[in-house]
């Protein structure tokens, strides 16, 4: 060893002692940044953008502090010199642009997408602008003779140096400055979400906002507000009935905002901004409910009625336009194509409150059924056996995939109903269902469905739909603008309502009493057509025009006062315990108020637990076109409500498929949720308001019947029976055993009450007993039969 080695051996360990404490330190410094970027990515993305905005909005306003006044220190000096070297004359911009963004990413945290397409516009509006402004000045260089940093400063900086002196150098000015404002235009086009094949449709448009707006009121304004000093018109019949109408009322097209664009360079032409109240992703502030212009003074007592404001009910939660879950499922879908060799691709999603629209478009000459058939596959990927492929979308080439959501979204009836589109329509008898799939509002007109048949099972969401439907009406309508019968077998799902001013009778809980209920609904009809057919009007609506504008006079001498007829609505909570006590006489009287009751303004909800034949049975589906079907338990029981597959792959809690009057396709909507608290406080309003007063005969005791003692629980069957030989002719018990579906005894027990009844002869071998009875004497039989 050398005198040299000690020395470098202790260099050496010097050395190897340095590199370990910075690796130390490195590696204690990398530990932290990745806990800490960990840690970030477990932030809400809102926080996130939050955070981002912020920075953002700091380093405005620091820049704005060093730029906009005299330089007092040396950074100051530094940052000052190098801005305007860099932006020249327009230094002065970049802090309110930067301000600008910092309000984009916290105003609008849901349009990340727009908020980057804006960023490009900007950039190349700014672009161009500094190479004009540097034209202008000269074209200066930053180094020559009679040039310099200051005078590249004082036009349009480094960056309009960098864009207009290579032009200049081969082109004249006047080329070169049209080419700079096609870039500014551009960024422009681009700022304003603007195609090119769209400019002359966009200049039209701000010319009807500059120069036509102040003829036309905003449609944003309260109701009361546009209507006040005027009266809005009634409603007439015949404005009822229009081309292609449909109960469905619904917000417009939303996929703009809802579809993120997924695979990268894949642009779509953006619709116009749709307005503020769509576009927001909190829930709506409170407004007034609509009103109606004229109503109706129930009594000289009473005074107006006020109807409940919507502050009674309260806001859901605001939606999110796109998760880390999302993020998940497309990977997981793209790899599920990739590993089947199939040519498609994920294009974009909409979010829904409940589930999630994947979409996916094929490349040439794929078959759909590649796609479907990986329906399982599909499930088992994403994690969810709640899968519902739509093939395809209804209005686009894809194929939709449903999958529900792991962090699903409150629809609040409140924000529904404050929502624009109901506010803008003003027929008392509009409700709110909820939200569709793209998170569009979706109301309903029960005066157009005509009748709505609901189905789910226990737990699915079928009475909170029921009380949105009520509560709906308790908002929007006055008791003589709507009047209602409800019938709740359980005896707790409305009792809440009992005592409202809406109803004509206390709610029927006897399911015997349901039926001559429904018989009475039917009378009801009968006399409304009456006075339509006196009177030559088709339509309730146009005959309550008529009195209420006094043109409808009685006949002479007839001391009948003419009032207008309110909506009647007819709500059955559990359509399975009446078919159980009176099923021939409740399906006659659904049966006959479906076919003729809308005329009449009289309409029916029938809602159900068990969708079974013998309870939806073929009569009433026929007659009742709008279903809503909840989550079932079987396909049987979803083709039965439905007619199609589908409510059996629901997932429960509110989420339903709505197939309104007309459709051949149902919408997967998020039903709307209103708590009992909600509801309470409304129904004590509505009972502040007025005292309830019910129909007499609506409630009336039957006249007790005195049936024979030998007839016992067969009464229906003997007057069947009896029926069957009258009108025939022919007394015979085979053929009771046929027409009535009975047994040899039961048919023979039958025949026997017959003959003590003098209706048929005595028993004659194999041969057909006579008959004692013509027909003409048939209602008088009957009506001993029964005891009257």
């Amino acid at each position: 060893m050398t005198h040299h080695d000690p020395i470098t051996w202790v260099f050496t360990m010097i050395g190897k002692l340095i590199v370990g404490l910075w690796m130390l330190l490195a590696n204690g410094i990398g530990s932290t940044a990745r806990a800490l970027g960990k840690n970030a990515r477990e932030l809400d993305p809102a926080h996130r953008r939050d955070g981002v905005g912020l920075t953002v909005l700091a380093g405005a306003i620091v820049l704005a502090a060093m730029t906009w006044r005299d330089s007092a220190g040396a950074v100051a000096g530094v940052v000052n010199a190098a801005v305007h070297g860099v932006f020249g004359s327009l230094a002065w911009a970049l802090p309110l642009l930067l301000g600008l963004l910092a309000w984009r990413y916290l105003r609008h945290p849901d349009q990340n997408a727009d908020t980057g397409r804006m960023v490009i516009g900007w950039v190349a509006l700014l672009v161009g602008v500094l190479g004009v402004i540097h034209v202008a000045n000269g074209t200066p260089y930053p180094a020559g003779e009679g040039q310099g940093m200051d005078k590249v400063s004082q036009a349009g900086g480094m960056i309009g140096f960098l864009v207009s002196a290579p032009p200049m150098s081969i082109l004249p000015s006047w080329v070169t400055i049209p080419l700079l404002l096609i870039l500014s235009g551009f960024g422009v086009l681009v700022i304003t979400a603007t195609p090119v094949h769209r400019i002359p449709e966009r200049l039209s448009e701000l010319k009807h906002l500059l120069f036509e707006r102040h003829a036309e009121p905003d449609p944003r304004e309260p109701a009361k507000r546009r209507v006040r000093g005027a009266k809005k018109p009634a409603a007439e019949g015949g404005d009822l009935v229009k081309p292609y109408d449909t109960p469905v009322i619904s917000e417009k097209d939303k996929r703009a905002d809802h579809s993120p664009e997924i695979v990268p360079g894949l642009t779509e032409e953006e619709e116009p901004p749709a307005p503020e109240a769509e576009r927001k992703p909190e829930p709506p502030q409170p407004t007034p409910a609509p009103r109606k212009v004229e109503q109706l003074v129930l009594s000289p007592q009473a005074g107006p009625y006020s109807l409940p404001d919507l502050q009674f009910l309260k806001p859901g939660t605001a939606p999110k336009p796109q998760t880390k879950a999302n993020t998940t499922v497309v990977n997981a879908l793209t790899s599920v194509l990739e590993q089947f060799t199939i040519d498609a691709q994920v294009i974009g999603f909409t979010r829904g409150p409940t589930v999630t629209r994947y979409e996916i478009e094929l490349g040439p000459a794929v078959k759909v059924e590649k796609v479907t058939a990986l329906t399982k596959n599909i499930a088992y990927a994403v994690k969810s056996a709640d899968v519902r492929i739509l093939s395809p979308i209804p209005g686009k080439s894809a194929i939709g995939v449903e999958i529900p959501n792991a962090d699903k979204d409150l629809v609040a009836l409140g924000d529904v109903l404050r929502a624009q589109v109901a506010q803008a329509d003003h027929h008392p008898m509009i409700v709110g269902l909820g939200k569709d799939v793209e998170g569009r509002t979706i109301v309903a007109n029960l005066a157009k469905m005509p009748h709505l048949l609901i189905a789910g099972a226990t737990g699915a969401g079928k009475s909170v739909c029921v009380n949105g439907l009520i509560t709906s009406i308790l908002m929007r309508a006055t008791p003589d603008e709507v009047r209602m019968v409800l019938v709740d077998p359980k005896r707790v799902e409305l009792s809440v309502y009992e005592g409202i001013p809406h109803l004509i009778t206390p709610i029927i809980t006897n399911p015997k009493k349901a039926a001559e209920a429904l018989e009475w609904v039917v009378g009801e009809m009968d006399r409304r057509y009456d006075d339509l057919a006196a009177s030559g009007f088709r339509h309730v609506d146009e005959f309550n025009k008529a009195v209420r504008a006094g043109k409808l006079q009685p006949p002479p001498g007839s001391e009948r006062v003419y009032q207008p007829y309110p909506y009647l609505l007819v709500i059955v909570d559990e359509l399975a315990d009446l078919m159980m006590v009176a099923p021939r006489d409740v399906e006659d009287s659904i049966v006959r108020i479906t076919q003729l009751a809308r005329a009449a303004g009289i309409h029916l909800v029938i809602a159900t637990q068990r969708p079974s034949v013998d309870v939806v049975t073929g009569l009433i589906k026929a007659n009742v076109p709008s279903r809503l079907a909840f989550a079932v338990s079987s396909l049987t029981d979803s083709r039965v409500i439905l007619d199609q597959p589908g409510a059996d792959k629901l997932v429960g809690q509110g989420d339903a498929l709505f197939l309104p009057m007309g459709a051949s396709k149902p919408i997967r909507i998020q039903n709307a949720f209103v708590s009992e608290k909600e509801i309470a406080e409304i129904v004590g309003h509505c009972k502040q308001q007025m005292k309830v007063e019910y129909r007499d005969d609506v409630a009336a005791a039957p006249v007790k019947k005195e049936i024979d003692e030998d007839i016992g629980d067969d009464l229906d069957l003997l007057i069947q029976a009896a029926e069957l030989i009258v009108t025939t002719q022919f007394g015979s018990t085979s053929m009771l055993q046929r027409k009535l579906r009975v047994g040899f005894a039961k048919a023979g027990r039958l025949m026997d009450l017959l003959e003590s009844r003098n209706v048929v002869g005595p028993s004659e071998g194999s041969k057909a007993r006579e008959v004692l009875v013509k027909p003409d004497d048939l209602p008088g039989l009957l009506a001993d039969l029964r005891g009257e």
